[in-house]
């Protein structure tokens, strides 16, 4: 019996470990980088009211650029709403299935991009997610293209303004931007766009002067000030890239901050030199805006961050190689700009299609990368076969079951051994009770006549762990979770039960959420306490310890398990509660086939017997 509760305390110490950990180091909030975002959000409301006098740089001018670095533009003063600074410039309307837009021809910035099928909440009334938004507003967030050469005047800047050859840019009709500079060159910019979210760019410079005319070509995303981000260290959010053989590069903007000077700029950050293939952006949870070079040519790429009046900004750059174009020749460049969802078999399809080069790293899988994705196939196989990802879900718990049945069965099997030879196991410990040693020898004897694992009891909840945090990453990143619908009252399977049982499940009229300090503890929903019912059930078919201690842990680590998962998302409750109620049924099953006693029904008739003893 000792040895069987010595399992049973293993097996829940690693859960709790599991469980407690995720919610320290995953599931919580970083309260520090929430205090910090809001300071920051705080002194950038107090710049907004009174804006600094904005210099000829501010004011929508390039700084001069240092040959062969990509350009750094500061921050326009910032302007009442967001429209208002759509409205100050002349603009070229995008009309996808997929986007809302608009190009600026003031500087040829992609800087509006709203996304047509993505709301803000489950309502399809609700604001459509704003993506991109010019220099000016409220939220800066932009990609740019260009060229840059020794004289800031003799290419596009921020200021120039582009004559385009159509009215309107859809997925069928590209449309062509082009401008004289006066001193012999005609840049041009033809911009398509997919059905979807990424835009082509293919960029091209005449030469038609006396003289040779040098230049790079560069790519970027901008987006100024630091936003507030969700704190998980499961998740990465800010800066991503894929930079050739160097691999994927991620670093937030806390990282980013503490990076040493470029040389040559007046920004700090990391350059990676001479790299071919991948991409660079900037990433949140379900969004993301990323430029993509030709895979086939050599580049710059960098992530950088400059300290301007109205507060940071970050930039993702690609520097293509020098073009040297001839007088009478003409130089191109063409690059790609995603700027959209992350919806996986999108990005997926762009890595495929287009040779972009481990694009699919967009999606933060993290290190379990084989285990994660695939249990996302999987998962979006069933639910295009029956449209619920809560059924897929129960599905893929049931099939996980069916694989790991012969592990799970060896286990429940030895379990079942072990509680048959208890009788003989407390003869052992009564007859060398003063000699441990012999004790122990004698134990492992009877373990290996009778065949039992003694560590047994520990492999099913070993073998959820994986399961466990690779359904927990789908939930919390991938955009296809994001707000799925169950059944009643799940709308959204990455969210927690919306539900209390403080306010009766909604007709109480009190929110238990809005309680200072324990308020998000009390934001108990239903399937919460469905989960904690199907955890209590399988802890009672074991045997109950007879140390009076070790009975109150087990007693009471439902109730903790319960509270604990309440804030976690519905679907991985949902799973949690339906594995649990399969393994009581497997180990019903195995025990009952190995004709050992079903503890569950002896349990309940102790518990329920003695309760009704103490009322007669």
């Amino acid at each position: 019996m000792r040895n069987e509760n010595k399992n049973l305390i293993v097996a829940i110490v690693l859960s709790m470990v599991v469980l407690i950990g995720w919610q320290y180091f995953f599931a919580a909030p970083e309260a520090e980088k929430q205090r910090q975002a809001a300071q920051t959000a705080q002194q950038h409301a107090a710049t907004q009211t009174n804006p600094p006098a904005p210099t000829p740089s501010q004011a929508g001018g390039p700084s001069a650029p240092v040959p062969g670095t990509v350009p750094a533009t500061p921050a326009a003063p910032v302007v009442e709403s967001r429209e208002a600074a759509l409205a100050r410039s002349p603009r070229l309307p995008i009309e996808t299935p997929a986007i809302i837009g608009s190009i600026n021809l003031r500087g040829g910035r992609v800087d509006d991009v709203a996304l047509r099928t993505y709301h803000e909440t489950v309502d399809p009334q609700s604001p459509n997610i704003v993506l991109l938004s010019p220099s000016g507003s409220q939220n800066p967030y932009y990609a740019e293209f260009g060229w840059v050469g020794a004289q800031a005047d003799a290419v596009p800047g921020p200021n120039t303004i582009w004559t385009a050859d159509k009215d309107k840019l859809t997925p069928a009709s590209p449309v062509t931007l082009s401008w004289d500079n006066g001193k012999g060159q005609v840049f041009r910019r033809t911009v398509s766009v997919d059905d979807k979210f990424m835009f082509t760019v293919k960029d091209s410079v005449e030469n038609h002067g006396s003289d040779p005319v040098t230049l790079h070509p560069y790519g970027l995303v901008s987006r100024h000030g630091r936003p507030t981000t969700l704190g998980y260290y499961v998740l990465h959010e800010g800066m991503i890239g894929v930079l050739g053989d160097q691999g994927l590069q991620e670093y937030t903007y806390t990282k980013l901050d503490k990076e040493s000077p470029v040389s040559g700029q007046n920004v700090v950050g990391r350059v990676w030199d001479n790299v071919t293939g991948g991409f660079v952006g900037i990433t949140d949870k379900y969004w993301a805006a990323a430029v993509v070079p030709d895979q086939g040519q050599a580049y710059q790429g960098s992530f950088t961050v400059r300290q301007d009046p109205t507060g940071p900004t970050y930039q993702a750059n690609i520097l293509g190689a020098t073009q040297t174009v001839q007088p009478g020749a003409t130089a191109e460049m063409t690059q790609r700009l995603f700027a959209g969802a992350k919806e996986v078999a999108t990005v997926d399809q762009y890595a495929t299609n287009l040779q972009i080069k481990n694009f699919d790293l967009l999606i933060d899988w993290g290190w379990f990368y084989f285990i994660t994705k695939r249990l996302f196939q999987v998962l979006d196989f069933f639910y295009k076969l029956f449209g619920n990802f809560g059924v897929a879900i129960l599905l893929v718990t049931v099939i996980l079951k069916i694989l790991f049945f012969p592990l799970a069965n060896k286990s429940y099997a030895s379990m079942a051994k072990m509680k048959a030879v208890q009788p003989e196991m407390a003869a052992i410990r009564e007859r060398y009770a003063d000699d441990k040693m012999k004790q122990q020898q004698a134990l492992m004897e009877l373990y290996r006549k009778e065949k039992i694992n003694p560590v047994a009891g520990c492999w099913p909840v070993l073998i959820q762990i994986p399961v466990f945090f690779a359904l927990y990453k789908v939930l919390f990143v991938t955009i296809e979770m994001r707000h799925a619908p169950f059944f009643g009252w799940i709308r959204d399977l990455a969210a927690p039960d919306p539900t209390s049982v403080f306010n009766l499940f909604g007709l109480l009229p009190f929110n238990p959420g809005a309680v200072p300090v324990i308020g998000h503890f009390l934001m108990l929903g239903a399937w919460p306490l469905i989960m904690g019912v199907t955890m209590w059930l399988q802890m009672k078919m074991n045997p109950e310890p007879p140390d009076p201690v070790q009975k109150q842990v087990f007693s009471w680590m439902p109730v903790i398990f319960t509270f604990m998962l309440g804030s976690f998302p519905a679907g991985l409750v949902i799973y949690w509660a339906w594995n649990n109620l399969l393994s009581v049924t497997q180990q019903a099953f195995i025990m009952k086939r190995n004709g050992v006693r079903i503890e569950l029904v002896h349990n309940l008739r102790n518990m329920f017997g003695k309760k009704a003893a103490a009322k007669g």
